[in-house]
């Protein structure tokens, strides 16, 4: 198959959620009948900006691309469905796949990487998501995700 030894990339970005204003980057596309605390049934489509510092003004190096759903009656949490697709530097035009339960008040969340494409090819590993900063009144969130990739 033609493939190089296996490495590890280890490096960290920022996930900028932004639910309110005119350019907002997460849409809620489903609007459950509930009422549940949790927000159980919720689901949101995302083209969220990733960046190499916490604040939006930072350098752009992808977008997530996918969606989220509130998927517990118990807790906030969420199944989270995205891509990270990288747009500058040395992984520009190659993804990941992130796919996994993120319980959003827990101080660190992991997450599994289940594949990816271009240097990521066959990609396997997990990230870390540690909330930066939340704005309870907009509900837009920034989010640190350390991402460790085991690729060819």
């Amino acid at each position: 198959m033609g493939l190089k030894k296996e490495k590890l990339s280890h490096f960290r970005i920022y996930w900028h959620d932004i639910v309110s204003g005119r350019n907002a980057t997460s849409i809620r596309v489903v609007r459950p009948s509930n009422a549940s605390v949790t927000g159980f049934g919720i689901i949101n489509m995302i083209d969220n900006p990733l960046t190499l510092g916490p604040n939006l003004s930072s350098k752009l190096v992808g977008r997530a691309q996918g969606f989220y759903a509130l998927s517990s009656q118990e807790e906030v949490g969420l199944l989270m469905s995205m891509n990270f697709a990288f747009t500058e530097g040395k992984y520009n035009g190659s993804t990941i796949t992130v796919l996994g339960r993120n319980p959003v008040f827990n101080k660190v969340r992991e997450m599994p990487v289940i594949g990816g494409s271009g240097l990521f090819r066959f990609a396997r590993g997990y990230v870390q998501a540690r909330t930066n900063t939340l704005n309870l009144t907009t509900g837009d969130a920034i989010v640190e995700y350390t991402c460790y990739v085991m690729h060819y």
